[in-house]
């Protein structure tokens, strides 16, 4: 760990590259974009820029890079995943693209990602719901939903 950084520093960093993930993940959706390009663009203009006068957090960028190559390896996997959690009246079609995002980043990470616990990846990716809907009851949705991913992924890890 280089000096003056802690394992908080680390932690956050984390948690600004997933709510990265998310915002880049919705941009390749809804502009059909290259994942390649929509990366470069959040390395080397968004993460830990300011824009707009507002300072956005630096992000660990290889967290970011490799939460978005695992969503483009297994979204068909994690898209199935998350239709399994859903509701059958509400297919992964249906949902908020903001959800979609995030259901495939954090799918990606439940995946992929077998040094992070489940309950950690739960709890970071309700943060980001959180932070795109801090008045609404999408946090505990997000939640039901990751808990039920979470235990398809990784049976009995939530035991």
């Amino acid at each position: 760990m280089a000096t003056g950084t802690t394992k908080n520093d680390g932690r956050l960093a984390r948690s600004a590259a997933r709510l990265a993930a998310v915002q880049a993940l919705y941009q390749i959706e809804m502009t059909g974009g290259d994942w390649r390009a929509v990366v470069a663009e959040f390395d080397e203009h968004r993460l830990g820029a300011e824009i707009e006068g507002a300072q956005y957090r630096e992000a660990d960028a290889r967290h970011f890079k490799k939460t978005i190559a695992a969503v483009i390896d297994n979204q068909k996997a994690i898209d199935q995943m998350t239709d399994h959690a859903l509701v059958e009246r509400w297919p992964l079609g249906r949902i908020d693209p903001t959800l979609r995002a995030l259901f495939r980043a954090a799918g990606a990470e439940l995946v992929g990602f077998e040094n992070v616990p489940p309950k950690v990846i739960i709890g970071e990716y309700v943060d980001v719901a959180r932070a795109f809907f801090p008045d609404g009851k999408e946090p505990g949705f997000v939640n039901a939903v990751l808990d039920h991913m979470a235990r398809e992924a990784r049976p009995g890890a939530l035991d």
